[in-house]
């Protein structure tokens, strides 16, 4: 099968490789018809991880069951289905808790939690940008899709991360209706956590970036955009609520966020969304962080190589704000957000700006890496361009 093959820095190829394959009888494999390439994919290919040459890319997966396990009870040959990017046992502490985004049994390492399909660190498995799939415990990671899954592949794709966790942001944040909610990074994560903050009711949500493209994205689905280039989004939010600040805030950037002019500076939304903030007010972080940069030494200095960010914590205690971090535990979400895809309340589609063949991958990670104006979302079609529909 051809997949998306990761080379070392910069470098991703289009090759042949093994067929996925059945492996323990509650595997199902997966043809996949869609593929998103993600932000965080952009920290491996950057060379950014400890992300190993050789290894298939793709986290963000749907597609068509083509063969199941002989232990596998729920899921059907020829069903569509997404897949959430973490791989869960569903029988673990951590999954009967809900949390499997820190799945125990998936995530080999027995100091480490968590396990995602062609991600650095979170155990062997390969990823989704190629024509096959090798899904492990079928019936419990599998979320079937309806019969309009195949028009609508685009909507349906976005279940595997950007939406769900998107919408875990607005979820750590607490955004209720009628808050006034401001997000950093109008990326694909930012613009579904400002998508999933109107969509819960927030009176009014900025998002903050310094790309004019993808503040227009923001623009067109009603958040009020704030161009960091020209204005401080500290200064913006408090102008508007009295000098309060926000009610909450979403951090859709992580370790690599920059400045304007391309300086890097781990720090930069963490604190821009503390000074953003009310007092007592709820801050949800989604972008990733990680314990090591191999690329941090470089581009920042030796702690953020550690993974140590210079935080103004003393101002955070001070305004007594809460915080929460981490991956999405995708499942928690995905059925009802299906849902409203299904029944047209939702249309997270909106995000895509290009939809190409496996085949363009190369040059479709180029452009989404020098963040090319007009490429806010790449989908790739591994088995054929599907027919491009958007609601």
């Amino acid at each position: 099968m051809k997949a998306a093959v990761y080379e070392g820095p910069r470098t991703v190829a289009v090759k042949d490789v093994p067929d996925a394959k059945i492996e323990h009888p509650c595997d199902i494999i997966v043809k996949i018809t869609t593929t998103n390439i993600c932000g965080s994919d952009l920290h491996m290919y950057e060379g950014r991880t400890s992300f190993e040459s050789g290894r298939t890319l793709g986290h963000e997966n749907m597609g068509q069951v083509v063969e199941v396990g002989s232990a596998v009870r729920k899921v059907q040959v020829g069903e569509y289905v997404v897949l959430p990017f973490n791989i869960a046992c569903g029988f673990c502490k951590q999954c009967e808790r809900g949390l499997t985004n820190y799945c125990l049994t998936m995530q080999p390492e027995p100091a480490l939690a968590g396990a995602a399909y062609g991600f650095a660190d979170m155990g062997p498995y390969q990823g989704g940008q190629a024509e096959l799939l090798r899904v492990p415990y079928g019936d419990f990671n599998a979320l079937r899709l309806g019969e309009d899954a195949a028009e609508w592949q685009t909507d349906y794709v976005m279940l595997a991360d950007i939406f769900p966790t998107g919408y875990h942001a607005t979820e750590m944040a607490h955004v209720k209706p009628g808050d006034q909610t401001i997000v950093f990074g109008a990326g694909p994560v930012g613009l579904m956590a400002a998508y999933s903050a109107l969509l819960k009711g927030a009176g009014r949500v900025w998002v903050a970036d310094h790309q004019p493209d993808r503040l227009r994205k923001a623009e067109e689905i009603g958040a009020i955009p704030i161009n960091t280039a020209e204005q401080k989004p500290g200064e913006v939010v408090k102008e508007a609520t009295l000098g309060l600040g926000a009610d909450n805030g979403c951090e859709c950037v992580g370790y690599q966020a920059h400045d304007p002019e391309g300086h890097e500076d781990a720090s930069l939304t963490l604190n821009g969304l503390i000074d953003s903030v009310r007092f007592t007010g709820d801050i949800g972080v989604v972008g990733v962080f990680l314990p090591q940069d191999p690329g941090g030494a470089e581009a920042q200095g030796e702690l953020e190589a550690q993974g140590k960010v210079p935080l103004d914590f003393g101002l955070m205690w001070f305004k007594g704000q809460h915080m929460g971090t981490g991956q999405a535990p995708v499942k928690r979400y995905n059925r009802a957000l299906r849902d409203l895809i299904a029944g047209g309340k939702a249309k997270p589609s909106f995000v895509v700006s290009h939809e190409l063949s496996l085949d363009e991958a190369p040059t479709a990670y180029e452009h989404f890496d020098a963040r090319d104006e007009g490429w806010t979302k790449v989908v790739l079609h591994p088995n054929g361009h599907g027919n491009g529909h958007k609601r």
